[in-house]
Parts: C-alpha cells; structure tokens; sequence
C-alpha cells in the first residue's frame, strides 16, 4: 500500500491551493447570511489581510462589526475606505450615521446622515437615513440651526465662546462658572475655563483646571491638547516633546477630536501633523467654520502646499473678512520653527531651568531679532541667569571666547542636520544643554566636539526607543563608531 502510494506521488502531479481574498471574502459573506457574524469576520479579515486595498471587503468588515457592537472598530474601516481606498462609496456615511448614533454622539451621526443623502439622496439607504434623520432631530423645530442649541447648556457653552473669541474673558469665566457649577461633569466647559484663565496670564489656575479635568476625566483629549499649547507658550519645550509622542499616537475617530489634535499640532508648529488631521477631516466634508479652514491653510502652506493653501484661504476670507492681510504666506516663518520667535525665546529665558535658558540663547543666535533679543532690557532684568548664561550672552554680543563657545559648536553641529526645530527635535538641543551644565560643573573640557555631538544625539535617540547604531551616527559626525560608544557611556553617567 506504501509502495503503491509512493508510486502514485512520482508520476502525479501536485497541485497546491492558495486561498485569495475572494476566497475568504466568499466564506465571509455566506457566514454573514447564516447570522454567523464571528466566522464572518474572521474570513473577511483574512480577506483584508491578503487584499488590503480592496474597499468591499473593508465595508463588509466593518458592516459585520456593527453588528457585534464594534461600532468604533467599524468607524475605523469605514473612515478607512472613504479618506484613503474609495471616497464615492457614499454609503459609508450611513453606516457611520448609524454607528456614531448608538455610540451618543449624536452630532458627528447628524453630520454623516445629512452628508450621505446629500451625495446620494436616491441611494439604497436614503430612506433608512431619512428616518434616521428625523429620529435624530426630533422635537426640533429648525432642523439645521436647532438642533444642537435646543439644550440650555449647549446655548451657555456657545455663549461662552463667543465671549472667548471676543476678548470678554471675564465675563466668559463668570458665565462658565455657573455651567461647571450646574452641570459637574461637562467637560467642555472646564476646558474653556482653563483657556480663559490662560488668555488672563494666571497660567496656574489654568493648569490647576486642566489636572483636575485629565484625574477626573482620564483620557480627556481637548485638556491634554491644552496642556500641550499652555505648555508651548511658556516655552517648557521638554512637556511639549513629551506631550507630541503622546499625542502622535492617539487615533481619534471623532470629527471633534480630529479638529482639536489637528488645531493643536498647528499652534505649537508642528505643521505636517496638524496638516494630516485637517485634510483629513476636509477630505470627509467636514463642515467648518473660520479656524477650521485658517489653520488648515497655514498647515498646508507650511508644508509646502502652496496653492491649495491659496484655495483654502478664499474660505477663510467669505467667512472672515477681517483676516484679509494675515495669509500664511505673509507670516515670516521664523528658522526655528516657532511662530513667534523673539516670544518664545524670552519665554524660555524666563525658565526656572538653566538648560532651557541656554537653549533659549542658542536659538537667539540662529535668530534674525538676534541684535534686538541681546540688547533687549528684558534680558538685561533677567535675574535668574548663571554665570554660564551671562558668558553665553557676551559671546553672542561680542565674540567674547568661554566654556559656553564650545556648547555654542555643538548645538551647531545639531542645527546642521536639524531644522528647522520642532518641539521634537528640541529635545535633543535641551538634552545637550543638559550635559553641558554637567561639563561645566566638572571642569570637563569639549575637545572632541563633533564625538559629544555624536553620542548624545546617540543616547536622545535610544531614549526615544528610535533604532540607531552608533556606526550611523560616526559617520554622521566623522568620527569612530568606538568613539560614539566611548563618549556615549559618558554621557549617561553625566544624565544620571
């Protein structure tokens, strides 16, 4: 029998089987038609895994999860199909209406529901939509205007706003007082009582509101976004750079929290980030006001995006007219990579942290205010500085040799390979500066200055769990990879 099988092997032909995504797709949708939703979506996901590309699979997915009560992993195909693999498959934004109304939130389900029979109003779910769309404006009498001022808390909120966008801060803290104080557990109104706080200067009161929303609240994405710009305009770049890797991770699904970590990215400069997120909401027919397309203009322009943020910029102007004169374009892009360079400079120089105010001088001497910044009375009432930022400011003002001129190379060394700075690569410059206060203090003289720069560019990147060798980094700076690993030891005993 051995002998026979064997023979059969040798003059046969074998003849393999390679599932395909049509494959499992098929078993996917007869499993979905006998009710069996988990065999359903595990062959439609192993029929996304072999054709990832493929938007009927991904909406077959995401129909199967909803029907397991998945309904976020859903929004997330959904969102999938429309912004990157197929954006006419209109139907996607019924199936999000419907998704976003069993999650509550109810107006990002108003907003696909009345997008869906808008692009396709004869389309096989129109009726369905309708009634999903009088179920969600119930009672209303103004279907587009009262739907979401029908609540006297959302009309406060709103009033709010206003007085925010106005300038009227007090009266918009004693009106946000009387919400927090009827409504305990309304985030939103917490938030723009910290903004308040914050456009007033009384920054610890406004940090004090935003910790107690994120202990209360954990997760609270619009207070960490706060404490993220908070943050910036008080130059602590090193909360900023940790508060960045943070937020890079987060993948909101809401329009609302797209907004916010889109606008976010924007006012601390992080301009690719912020213009990912705001495409993406345009891309979906996010219906935004004034900041929405401002912000997405200046992200655009910033990103090298010129004439889309010339588009873009025509909306902000029928809906603003006053912002005629504040283009994108007319905004000198400060080298570093902050808005307002001189600020935020003066800000760090304020710092209650040495490494940060040498920082803050490194970045006056790459800076065109340099001149104004040195001679400056503010710098001169400064009362915080050392003896090392004192001998910084009379090598920027004349050349004067000391220890500083040494850290002055090596920052140099970094600004070569990066800028313009970002709140990330700031980061690095702080962690050199943090080093350098360490030299000072040992008497430790920089002669191999480009192996310094070498090895801690080294440690920030291992730090940040980034894949770097020290052969990378040698030949980056023109030194051994031996070298790196020798300075590289020295400077973590310096950090510790």
């Amino acid at each position: 029998m051995v002998k026979d099988a064997k023979a059969r092997l040798q003059k046969g032909n074998l003849v393999t089987f390679v599932p395909t995504g049509e494959y499992y797709f098929k078993k996917g949708i007869k499993a979905y038609h006998r009710r069996d939703f988990l065999k359903a979506k595990k062959y439609l996901g192993r029929a996304l895994q072999l054709e990832p590309g493929e938007p009927m699979i991904a909406c077959q997915l995401a129909i199967v999860s909803t029907e397991l009560g998945e309904f976020e992993n859903s929004n997330r195909l959904l969102h999938l199909i429309l912004e990157d693999l197929e954006h006419e498959m209109v139907e996607c934004h019924y199936f999000l209406a419907n998704n976003y109304a069993h999650l509550g939130f109810f107006k990002d389900a108003y907003h696909h529901v009345k997008l869906y029979l808008e692009l396709d109003p004869d389309g096989d779910f129109s009726e369905d939509a309708e009634e999903l769309l009088e179920l969600l404006t119930f009672e209303s009498d103004d279907l587009e205007e009262e739907f979401y001022h029908q609540d006297d808390l959302i009309v406060k909120q709103e009033q709010a706003r206003e007085l925010l966008e106005t300038g009227y801060f007090h009266k918009a803290i004693e009106l946000l007082h009387e919400v927090v104080e009827e409504y305990p557990e309304y985030w939103s109104a917490y938030n723009n009582l910290a903004l308040a706080y914050f456009y007033l200067g009384k920054n610890e009161k406004a940090e004090s509101i935003l910790d107690d929303v994120v202990k209360r609240n954990p997760g609270n994405l619009h207070a960490f976004c706060n404490k993220m710009v908070f943050a910036h305009y008080q130059g602590q770049l090193k909360y900023v750079a940790e508060m960045l890797e943070k937020l890079k991770k987060v993948q909101p699904l809401l329009s609302e929290h797209q907004f916010k970590l889109g606008t976010s990215f924007a006012l601390v400069g992080e301009y690719e980030l912020a213009y990912y997120w705001l495409k993406k909401l345009y891309k979906t027919g996010f219906d935004g006001d004034g900041p929405f397309y401002y912000w997405l203009s200046h992200a655009a322009f910033f990103t090298g995006r010129e004439t889309f943020a010339v588009t873009i910029w025509k909306k902000v102007l029928e809906l603003n007219p006053d912002k005629e004169g504040h283009e994108p374009w007319n905004v000198e892009r400060p080298a570093s990579g902050f808005e307002d360079l001189s600020r935020s400079i003066f800000q760090k120089l304020e710092s209650d942290y040495v490494e940060e105010r040498l920082f803050a001088l490194f970045l006056t001497s790459v800076s065109s205010k340099k001149d104004e910044i040195i001679t400056s009375k503010r710098l001169f009432q400064n009362q915080k500085f050392t003896k090392l930022e004192k001998e910084y400011i009379s090598l920027l003002r004349s050349g004067k040799p000391s220890r500083t001129a040494e850290a002055q190379e090596v920052a140099e060394l970094f600004y070569e390979n990066y800028q313009p700075i970002g709140a990330v690569e700031a980061g690095l410059y702080l962690m050199w500066f943090s080093v350098f206060v360490e030299v000072a203090k040992s008497n430790i003289r920089l002669k191999n200055k480009h192996a310094w720069a070498g090895a801690v560019e080294y440690v920030w990147h291992r730090l940040r769990s980034e894949k770097v060798s020290q052969q990378e980094l040698a030949n980056r700076y023109g030194v051994s990879s031996a070298t790196i690993g020798k300075y590289a030891k020295l400077v973590n005993e310096l950090l510790d």
